[in-house]
């Protein structure tokens, strides 16, 4: 075990020299690695050195020993002195105590007193010495510990079971340092069902999550964590603007782990909150789109903004309450999950009814959660029941077949005006990139990601929306309509092709001639002289 390091104070050097030699430092565990003069000298060696003991005369020039125990207790606390003087003095041991000098010793100094003060002092140095070891184990361990433990407060947050006071006591303790100002949370869930041959569905998953941490965790400013088999990211950004971008890399990791892995993989994107505490918001945002993977796709990135716009997700999230499961599958489309999720609203009516009052106003509250629904996602719920007068008093007096025929009519007939909103938000989006090809087609810099920027819209659900309403991606209507310009241009006269070229958007007249040629298998001059020909034939 290393040494204590002992430093010797005393104005005559042979009292030293005697100490040096007649003490077995080495065998009662010190070691002596300086000595002074006097208090400054020794002040000048404590400061190099950093020892653990000072055996110290009082009287000395300068600086006497007494003095020195002070400066020593006030700048380094940890020290122990051993105080020793010729001079039995009442006033100088009151002192000491006060100093809390742990030894004070007579000269003349014998070599067995001292080895025993030595031996008390090695006791004591050595209980501090295991116990700054065990509090220094223990802060290791908990330094190990933390991503466990941020793991677990993230998890009770997006769960809802931490309160405001725990929250703010828990991120400090567990010094979770993520400033914003906004947050957002991204659940990737890896399919089960589409896995390559011979390979354990679990390991994909873990694969996955490493390939995340690998290629996005540390480049984003983000917390990752695994739960409920799906790898979860916690995200800090600056501006709501980074959505898109961050968006688009989940999007392009997505498809990057198909043609690689074999995994099928879709991120959900939830809504942004402005505090870490409603975390839990975003994570259900995040969820409800990876949900919608069955109207949009899987090896994608689905951003529950661009599909639901913000404040509704936001209110949809807190407003549908015991319904959420019935509201989702509603959302998604699907016939059979909405059977299956009415199904169930009704076993729970039934299950936590026990009087007919009772029952009456848990049909009532049904009314109310399909008007909140409908109202936060702008529409008219008055209209799609009918329009039936008196409905918070017919419903309630419905048997259980009727409810459940009522209540899978009223879902059915939501899921379709949703649906119809969307393609109709989607078309709107569309018209509006149609639009802007028309007014920017002769622009070079005009492209995907220009687009998209000005729509602001991700890459991924853009390119989705866009091949779903026309058939074709974004690229190739912009490259056809360019080409049936450069044709108009070409027919009414225009002979050389570079100047063409230019007018659609081409700064490399080659490259416009290729372009050109795959789409009306000639040339541009070919093209105008084959024409020129039919024209006089004719």
């Amino acid at each position: 075990m290393e040494q204590y390091k002992v430093i010797l104070v005393d104005d005559e050097a042979e009292v030293i020299d005697i100490m040096e030699a007649k003490i077995r430092w080495s065998e009662l565990g010190f070691e002596v690695v300086g000595s002074a003069k006097n208090g400054v000298k020794a002040l000048e060696l404590v400061e190099k050195l950093q020892p653990d003991v000072v055996l110290t005369d009082i009287r000395m020039p300068y600086m006497d020993g007494l003095e020195l125990s002070r400066k020593l207790n006030q700048d380094y606390p940890n020290i122990y002195i051993i105080l020793c003087t010729g001079f039995d003095e009442f006033e100088y041991a009151k002192e000491a105590v006060h100093l809390d000098i742990k030894e004070y010793l007579l000269k003349p100094i014998s070599a067995a007193e001292l080895s025993e003060s030595l031996m008390r002092l090695k006791e004591n140095l050595d209980k501090e010495r295991e116990e700054k070891l065990n509090v220094r184990k223990l802060e290791n361990y908990f330094q190990e510990s933390l991503p466990a433990l941020q793991s677990n407060l993230f998890i009770s947050l997006m769960e809802g079971r931490v309160s405001e006071e725990d929250y703010a006591r828990f991120s400090a303790a567990y010094q979770v340092n993520m400033k914003g100002p906004l947050f957002c949370c991204i659940v990737f869930h890896t399919s089960e069902n589409h896995v390559p041959e011979g390979m354990n569905p679990l390991l994909l998953s873990m694969s996955v999550e490493r390939e995340i941490r690998q290629r996005l965790v540390e480049k984003w400013h983000c917390k990752e964590f695994l739960y409920l088999g799906n790898t979860v990211l916690i995200m800090e950004m600056g501006s709501e603007e980074q959505m898109v971008p961050i968006t688009d890399e989940c999007d392009r990791f997505c498809r990057w782990a198909y043609r690689v892995m074999g995994a099928v993989v879709t991120a959900g994107i939830g809504t942004v909150c402005d505090n870490l505490f409603n975390i839990n918001l975003s994570y259900e945002g995040a969820r409800e789109a990876v949900s919608y993977r069955v109207l949009y796709g899987t090896q994608r990135a689905i951003n529950i903004r661009e599909i639901v716009p913000k404040e509704q997700a936001t209110l949809s999230l807190l407003e549908e309450g015991r319904m959420h499961d019935l509201f989702r599958a509603i959302r998604v489309g699907n016939p059979e999950k909405i059977e299956e999720a009415v199904q169930k609203e009704i076993q729970k009516i039934h299950k936590h009814t026990v009087t007919i009052g009772q029952y009456h106003l848990a049909a009532m509250e049904t009314v109310s959660n399909f008007y909140k629904f409908c109202a936060n996602n702008s529409l008219d719920f008055n209209e799609i029941a009918g329009n039936v007068p008196n409905l918070y008093e017919k419903v309630p007096q419905m048997d259980e077949s009727s409810l459940t025929s009522w209540m899978n009519e009223m879902a059915r007939m939501i899921s379709e005006e949703l649906k119809t909103a969307r393609n109709s938000t989607s078309h709107r989006l569309v018209t509006e990139a149609q639009l802007l090809v028309r007014e920017k087609y002769m622009d070079a810099s005009i492209s995907l990601d220009v687009v998209c920027s000005i729509l602001g819209v991700s890459n991924s659900y853009f390119s989705s929306v866009f091949k779903k309403e026309t058939g074709k991606s974004f690229i190739s209507y912009l490259t056809d309509y360019r080409m049936d310009i450069a044709e108009e241009l070409i027919l009414s006269g225009e002979t050389k092709s570079y100047k063409v070229a230019e007018k659609v958007g081409y700064l490399d007249a080659n490259y416009f001639s290729y372009v050109f040629k795959k789409r009306f298998g000639v040339s541009p001059s070919k093209y105008r002289a084959r024409n020129l020909q039919k024209e006089s034939e004719s």
